[in-house]
């Protein structure tokens, strides 16, 4: 223990907790950047649309991504069949040949989907 009177006041002041005041009335930042925060947290990235469609193309990476949960099941459904039914006297290619040229074909349909999410999104926060 400390004998001179400054420890007593250290101590007590140091006892004490900081509570910052913070004013509820003024938000913390304005609503455009905000509304800008909100697009770059939310849009839809053409890399990782890309990465799924590389890596997980066939069985509809890419569709989930993107939002077309309809078609995506649709191709993850060919996909597993085909690879079923492969070793069925080679059945399963009529199958999964449709699936490859389906996925050639999103190929350069992902930068249009990507565009109108994005797109889409602006406005939603725009209109806020």
């Amino acid at each position: 223990t400390c004998a001179l009177p400054i420890c007593s006041h250290l101590g007590h002041a140091m006892s004490q907790q900081y509570v910052p005041q913070v004013s509820p009335a003024k938000p913390a930042v304005s609503g455009d950047a905000q509304a800008m925060m909100m697009f770059e947290a939310n849009k839809k990235s053409m890399a990782v649309a890309y990465l799924l469609w590389f890596f997980f193309g066939m069985w509809g990476g890419h569709r989930f991504y993107n939002g077309k949960t309809g078609s995506a099941v649709a191709q993850l459904l060919l996909t597993i069949f085909g690879i079923l039914l492969l070793f069925v006297f080679g059945l399963g290619l009529l199958l999964l040949i449709p699936v490859w040229i389906w996925m050639i074909v999103d190929a350069f349909l992902i930068p249009g989907w990507i565009r109108i999410q994005n797109s889409l999104l602006a406005m939603q926060l725009g209109g806020r």
